[in-house]
């Protein structure tokens, strides 16, 4: 009789839900823990995303943390995908990003092997039970800091769940002696073949990052697994955790996928990042297979140094051994990776941009396009995309107000190639708007606090002014066009005029690009000063446009003046609009918003 023919379906069944019911509760708890990180520290995340610059070292950095805070690093690789397909990082950018994402990835392997060296429910009740009360009495901050601590609480809690239910091996191959000979000739056979053991358990590691979509939970699998003899005989836990470190280095690989799948409808420096992060981690893995057996030795060896009170855990030191051992190597790999690659990015963006070629001239239009990052959706650290894109819609309106001032400057010159080029970035401005109210939408749909639920509505509000503000300046334009047209020209005194509100108009747009960062209410008393102005400028210039024409001056031009001027104040109201709405997001500010 063997082991197998031993054992009834249905308890194979509730075997197999045991390890799933587990491994449930684990990623549900990271799930609650990453959203309740982003609303407690969402902002500063949102900033760290949003300022990443040229500088690889400031972009792993920000890789790391974030991946540290949300435990995701699929989460973290989307989320800089949908950045680059929007047009607010580029290639060079993202892949530092991708590079600290990897490394921050490995903490979990850390948190996995400390669970054998303390009572699991001795630090996930307590942190529950905290953590609980403020998820149903708590307000915002409150609520997401008991939401941090639940999800923290839970996520030890399916660790502990995930290495009761697996079985231990030894003590199943106890109650059968030809089932242990059986199922020790399979482990023996899949573990003592040396190169190709390692290739074997490599694509085993692919195999199970993309069924479960999270390289944290395929990782906390590997070492439940080996630590209960299912990756070799404990006798020899030297050969153990080879063959775990071996799956580990198929996870890297594994976790590439999301990123590629996200990136499928997106335009082609979205697809370039995904293959950069493919391509990083790939290369990664083949040196490590070239300096697998030393390396895996070097490990091995600095567990075996670890302090006594974590050698010291409840199995014994060689158990505990393949745990610390895989967490070193999965932290050292990841690491030293890092050091040898950074200084290759200039290459390897070369090689992606050759990998997938632009054969289209629209693949490398940037959009912005909400894509999903899984089971972890950075909902809250999302918002730092539109909010980049925004900042794009405000250069772009200040770009088309400095065009119509430099047509406005050139009465005598025909300008409409300007004038077309102008008609661009009004469309691109419409663009902007339709796709970042359809992003902010999509952000909206999951659960955000109210903070940021106050920013979307005001980040909406703002799009439109800046939309409905590019419009009136393309109507600006045009009139321009036609006094050039029909040959009509302004006197000195309306250039004159002109030039001045024209100057006050760009002091308030400029305001309003800084409002987007730093608003604050210094800034709304300046706002409301300058549209003041505007203002009293709009009266008096059209005062004497109507007295001119009553002198007998030609009324069409005056007419052209006047229609100038009204659009010019409406732009500044638009401005003027904006800073508000920024403002009651920064502070409190009790304004109504301008009529135009």
């Amino acid at each position: 009789m063997t082991l197998l023919s031993s054992l009834s379906l249905p308890s194979v069944v509730f075997g197999i839900l045991q390890v799933l019911g587990a491994l449930g509760v684990f990623l549900f708890g990271m799930k609650i823990m990453s959203e309740g990180v982003q609303r407690v520290a969402g902002k500063r995340m949102r900033q760290a995303l949003a300022g990443v610059t040229s500088n690889r070292f400031s972009g792993i950095v920000t890789g790391f943390l974030t991946t540290t805070l949300v435990q995701s690093s699929s989460a973290t690789t989307v989320l800089v995908v949908s950045f680059v397909n929007a047009g607010l990082l580029t290639l060079v950018q993202s892949i530092g990003v991708v590079m600290g994402a990897n490394l921050g990835t490995t903490v979990t392997a850390w948190i996995v092997a400390l669970i054998g060296k303390f009572s699991v429910s001795s630090v996930a009740l307590p942190l529950i039970g905290v953590g609980l009360p403020f998820v149903f009495i708590g307000k915002d901050k409150a609520k997401s800091w008991g939401e941090t601590l639940l999800g923290f609480g839970l996520v030890f809690f399916g660790l502990g769940l995930l290495k009761d239910s697996v079985p231990d091996l030894r003590e199943l191959m106890k109650t059968d002696p030809g089932t242990a000979d059986a199922i020790r000739n399979v482990v023996t056979w899949m573990g003592d073949r040396g190169f190709a053991s390692t290739v074997l358990y490599l694509f085993g590691g692919i195999i199970l990052t993309l069924m479960v979509q999270s390289s944290s939970a395929a990782m906390a699998i590997t070492i439940t697994c080996a630590l209960n003899g299912w990756l070799g005989d404990l006798s020899d836990p030297m050969l153990v955790f080879r063959n775990s470190a071996a799956i580990v280095l198929g996870e890297n690989i594994g976790t590439t996928v999301t990123a590629w799948l996200a990136s499928l409808g997106a335009n082609i420096h979205a697809k370039r990042a995904a293959r950069a992060h493919f391509t990083f981690n790939v290369i990664g893995v083949l040196w490590m297979l070239v300096a697998f057996v030393p390396f895996t030795a070097m490990a091995w060896n600095l567990a075996g140094h670890l302090p006594e009170g974590l050698r010291s855990a409840s199995k014994g030191f060689q158990t505990s051994e393949i745990a610390f051992a895989t967490a070193i190597f999965h932290t050292s790999f990841n690491f030293i990776n890092i050091c040898l690659l950074v200084w290759f990015v200039p290459h390897i963006t070369r090689l992606v941009e050759w990998w997938v070629r632009d054969t289209s001239p629209t693949a490398g239009e940037s959009r912005l396009k909400y894509i999903s990052q899984g089971l972890v959706d950075l909902g809250e650290v999302n918002l730092a995309e539109a909010e980049k894109a925004t900042q794009r819609m405000s250069e772009l309106t200040s770009r088309m107000y400095d065009g119509f001032v430099h047509v406005l400057n050139q009465p005598h010159e025909d300008l409409s190639e300007t004038v077309a080029s102008l008609k661009e970035i009004e469309d691109q401005c419409d663009e902007l708007l339709h796709d970042i109210t359809a992003y902010l939408i999509q952000c909206s749909s999951h659960e955000i606090g109210s903070e940021n639920a106050q920013r979307i509505t005001s980040m909406l509000r703002v799009v439109s002014e800046y939309e409905e503000a590019s419009d009136r300046i393309y109507r600006l334009v045009k009139i321009v066009q036609r006094k050039y047209e029909k040959s009509r020209s302004f006197s000195e005194e309306q250039h004159v005029e002109l030039t001045e509100i024209c100057s006050q108009v760009r002091a308030i747009l400029d305001l309003s690009g800084q409002s987007l960062t730093s608003a604050n209410k210094q800034m709304l008393e300046t706002a409301n000063q300058l549209e003041d102005q505007i203002d009293r400028l709009r009266k008096a210039h059209n005062k004497r446009a109507v007295r001119r024409m009553k002198q007998g001056d030609a009324v069409q031009t005056e007419m052209l003046f006047t229609e100038i001027n009204n659009h010019l104040e409406a732009v500044g109201n638009h401005a003027l609009n904006i800073i508000q709405c920024a403002e009651v997001v920064g502070g409190p500010a009790s304004v109504a918003p301008v009529d135009v």
